[in-house]
């Protein structure tokens, strides 16, 4: 017999009904009828081709031959618990595998997940860098920050304020030429090309904050380096389609661990955490 056609139920019902000698009994363990309990014994004596119970003046009595199997089904659903606590551990694992792009990491989520850890010390992140569509099967993620424009085909849940902001050193002009980044390589409404161009967002913002021109990044990365008053903002937020998600396949999303993370990474933002409106 195939493993993937093993009867579950069947053998499970029979276990049940082998400790109890009573398929009365059996069926309020299981939360079923007597009746369910007869057809499935039936069912998996026609299906095995053996007669598994007698009915003799006491009572049920098991046949020899559903005495010779009892051992290795009840050492089987040992295992199968076995399995499952396992799998329960694993999700509820304090180790958290997340892809993340650098820049983003150092101005936003590095303060978040230190406010996390102090709920939890034992808690443990594994950081990878990433600006791409990293897999999640052979990369073992748990989540995923993304700049995007929503959760593709994950689910997944936008982090913060969307929109982006023009930054430039504090005593810069507003003329200053632009820098180009990935995520905006030719600023809109401006007829010059960018004169000078970096990998990301974050160092985008270094740039402008050693005096090498303005840059358009998100906001998110913008407010930040605002507050710390590396650059000041040129105008107010701009709209922007794209923004930065937290996102997972279905499976991981559905984990205990990675619902409080999420659950902690959207809330409302604490005291002491960089904050910009839309009127800088």
């Amino acid at each position: 017999m195939k493993r993937t056609h093993l009867p579950l139920n069947g053998l499970r019902v029979l276990d049940a009904a082998a400790r109890h000698l009573s398929f009365t009994r059996a069926a309020d363990e299981l939360a079923v009828t007597p009746a369910a309990v007869g057809q499935q014994i039936r069912a998996l004596e026609d299906l095995l081709g053996v007669v598994l119970f007698r009915r003799t003046s006491k009572g049920l009595e098991l046949t020899d031959e559903a005495v010779s199997g009892l051992d290795a089904i009840r050492e089987g659903f040992l295992r199968f618990e076995e399995g499952v606590q396992a799998m329960q551990a694993g999700q509820s694992s304090h180790v958290y595998t997340i892809a993340c792009p650098r820049d983003f990491f150092a101005a936003w989520l590095s303060p978040r997940l230190a406010a996390f850890r102090l709920t939890s010390p034992q808690l443990r992140f594994a950081l990878i860098g990433s600006d791409g569509e990293t897999d999640f099967t052979e990369a073992n993620l748990d989540l995923a920050v993304r700049w995007a424009e929503g959760p593709g085909d994950l689910e997944g849940v936008a982090l913060g304020e969307t929109g982006t902001l023009v930054v430039v050193a504090p005593n810069a002009s507003a003329e200053a030429p632009w820098i180009g980044w990935p995520g905006d390589h030719a600023p809109d409404g401006d007829s010059r090309e960018a004169q000078f161009s970096v990998g990301d967002a974050g160092t985008a913002i270094s740039a402008a904050a050693a005096g090498l021109g303005k840059a358009r990044v998100p906001l998110l990365l913008g407010e930040a380096a605002v507050a710390a008053g590396r650059v000041r903002a040129l105008g107010p937020v701009e709209n922007c389609r794209r923004g930065y998600w937290l996102v997972a396949p279905m499976p991981q999303w559905r984990q205990k661990k990675v619902k409080a993370l999420v659950a902690a990474l959207t809330a409302a933002e604490p005291d002491g955490f960089p904050q910009v409106s839309g009127n800088l």
